[in-house]
C-alpha cells in the first residue's frame, strides 16, 4: 500500500492532534509543516522529526510529494486556504468551521464541485467515537423505535474568567458566533449525523456573560491560562452561552445548550435521543458507555465492546473491552476515514463516506446564521438552504 504523504498548514493547538492522528495511519506520512510563525514551525518540525518546514501555503502547495493538506489555521484563514487547497488539486482535511460564514463556505462548495477530483472534509471528530457510530446504528435498526425528541449539552470553562482570552473571541477572525460556531456546531452535527435528518428552524437565546475581557498584549495558547500578564480591555461581542430550542425535517423536536463559562466542565459533550420504545444516551467523557431507558424492562449500561457492535462501528473500535477509547481515537477514526476514502480512489457525490463532506460543514454554518438571527428577532427562524 502506497503512503499518502501529508502537510499540515498551523501548528497551533489542534495541529499537534493532527499530527498525532496522521503518525497512527499505517499508510500516511506527514512530510511537512508550515505557519506565519516560522519559528514555531520550526520547533514542531523538530519536535516531531517533520523533513520540511514552510512559513507559508504557497510553499506547502508547491511541494510535488504532498498529496494531502490539513488546514489548521484560525477561522478567517480557512476560506482563503482551502480554495487554494482546492485548486492546487492536492486533496483537503480542514478544520471546521469550513469559513466563517455561508457566503465564504458556499462559494468553496461549488469550488469542490469544480474540482470533482479532490476528495475534501471538515473536522467534525465526535461523530466518529464508536459509540457514536452504534447509536446511529441501532437508531437506524429501529431499537429506540420512532424518534420523537432529542436533548443535550456542551459544556466548558476554558473561558470562565474575566482574564481568559483567544482570538475565538474576536469576530474579525472567529466570525458572527462563538459558542455555539466553535462548539456548539459539533453538538449540532452529531444529532444531524446520528439521527439522518436535518434541523430546519431554531428559536435561540444568546448570552454574552463577561462584556469585558482583559487581552494580553502577548499571544495566547488555546486553553491555556494567561495569568498576571501586561493586558488591554476589549469589548465581547460574541456569546458565552447558548440556548437553542430546534425542529427537525423529519419532525423530531430538539434542545441544547451550550457554554464556554461553566465551571468544571472541560468538555462536557452529551446528548440524548428519546424513541417510542427506548431512549440511548451518550457522553464524551465516558465515551467507552453508552446508557439505553426502558419503561417496561430494566435500563441498561452498555460497555463498549468490540465483539457486540454493529459492524460499522466495530471497524471503528480498535481496542478490546475495558481498554478505554476517547477523544484522540475518534479524532483518529476521522483522519484515517478520509485517508481511506482517497486511498480506495472514491469520489464525493458518488461514493457514501463517514467524514463530514463540505454540503454538510456549509449547512451548519447556516445553522448558525439562522441561531444569531433568531436570537436577534426573538423569533423562530427557518434555515436557509444551501447549495443545491
Amino acid at each position: 500500500m502506497n503512503k499518502l504523504k501529508s502537510g499540515i498548514i498551523g501548528t497551533g493547538y489542534i495541529g499537534a492532534s493532527h499530527i498525532d492522528s496522521i503518525r497512527r495511519i499505517g499508510f500516511a506520512e506527514l512530510v511537512a509543516v508550515a505557519d506565519a510563525d516560522g519559528a514555531l514551525a520550526r520547533r514542531k518540525a523538530g519536535e516531531y522529526n517533520i523533513p520540511h518546514c514552510y512559513e507559508t501555503i504557497d510553499e506547502l502547495l508547491a511541494d510535488p510529494e504532498i498529496q494531502v493538506i490539513h488546514n489548521c489555521t484560525p477561522n478567517h484563514l480557512h476560506a482563503r486556504i482551502n480554495e487554494q487547497v482546492i485548486r492546487s488539486g492536492k486533496h483537503l482535511f480542514s478544520e471546521k468551521p469550513l469559513a466563517r460564514n455561508s457566503e465564504e463556505s458556499g462559494r468553496l462548495v461549488r469550488c469542490l464541485r469544480e474540482n470533482p477530483d479532490v476528495v475534501a472534509a471538515v473536522n467534525f471528530n465526535y461523530r466518529m467515537n464508536p459509540l457514536v457510530l452504534e447509536t446511529k446504528n441501532r437508531i437506524h435498526n429501529g431499537e429506540i423505535g420512532r424518534v420523537t425528541l432529542v436533548h443535550g449539552h456542551y459544556l466548558q470553562d476554558w473561558l470562565l474568567y474575566d482574564t481568559d482570552y483567544n482570538w475565538r473571541l474576536e469576530p474579525e477572525i472567529c466570525g458572527i458566533s462563538r459558542c455555539v460556531a466553535d462548539i456548539g456546531s459539533h453538538w449540532m452535527d452529531v444529532i444531524q449525523f446520528v439521527i439522518g435528518a436535518r434541523i430546519t428552524e431554531v428559536c435561540a437565546d444568546l448570552a454574552i456573560v463577561i462584556p469585558v475581557r482583559k487581552k494580553p498584549t502577548s499571544q495566547v495558547e488555546t486553553f491555556s491560562v494567561s495569568g498576571d500578564v501586561p493586558y488591554e480591555e476589549k469589548k465581547i461581542v460574541t456569546e458565552d452561552y447558548g440556548a437553542v430550542l430546534f425542529r427537525m425535517d423529519n419532525g423530531v423536536h430538539g434542545v441544547y445548550c451550550t457554554s464556554e463559562v461553566s465551571a468544571g466542565h472541560g468538555c462536557y459533550f452529551d446528548f440524548e435521543i428519546d424513541g417510542s420504545q427506548a431512549s440511548i444516551r451518550w457522553n464524551q467523557q465516558t465515551a467507552d458507555q453508552m446508557w439505553m431507558g426502558f419503561r417496561d424492562q430494566d435500563n441498561r449500561l452498555i460497555m463498549r465492546d468490540p465483539n457486540r457492535l454493529t459492524p460499522e462501528a466495530k471497524r471503528h473500535s480498535h481496542l478490546a473491552k475495558g481498554h478505554p477509547e476517547g477523544w484522540n481515537d475518534a479524532f483518529t477514526n476521522n483522519v484515517q476515514s478520509f485517508y481511506q476514502y482517497i486511498h480506495d480512489g472514491k469520489k464525493l457525490g458518488t461514493d457514501p463516506c463517514l467524514f463530514a463532506t463540505f454540503e454538510e460543514a456549509d449547512y451548519i454554518i447556516r445553522l448558525t446564521e439562522a441561531i444569531v438571527a433568531s436570537n436577534t428577532s426573538r423569533q423562530w427562524v427557518t434555515v436557509k438552504p444551501g447549495i443545491a
